[in-house]
């Protein structure tokens, strides 16, 4: 079966279409890709993720034909924070003396 494995890193991107045997994992994929040997950043302990079409998943997931494996490297921000400290700025702005 045919399987796409891609990485979109900060320096550097990677992509590159396999094919694997119909028994193939996650782990597979990406072992095969040599990804891992190319982009030496990628470190599972320091929360990178891994997904299939934007959805993650685990290392042992079976592939189907046509998936495609991506990498995700760790947030920066939590996105809720975020969320929260532009609501509070906002907050602040409005709250400002001579605004009507």
């Amino acid at each position: 079966m045919q399987v796409e494995v891609v990485y979109l890193g900060a320096a550097a991107s990677f992509r590159r279409t396999l094919e694997l045997p119909a028994s193939a994992t996650v782990r597979a994929a990406l072992a095969a890709s040599g990804v891992l040997a190319q982009q030496p950043e990628i470190d599972w302990q320091a929360g990178y993720g891994v997904g299939i079409f934007g959805r993650v998943t685990s290392l042992d997931r079976q592939l189907r034909p046509g998936d495609r494996v991506e990498i995700y490297p760790p947030l920066r921000h939590d996105p809720r924070e975020r969320r929260r400290a532009q609501a509070a700025a906002a907050r602040t702005v409005a709250d400002r003396p001579g605004r009507d």
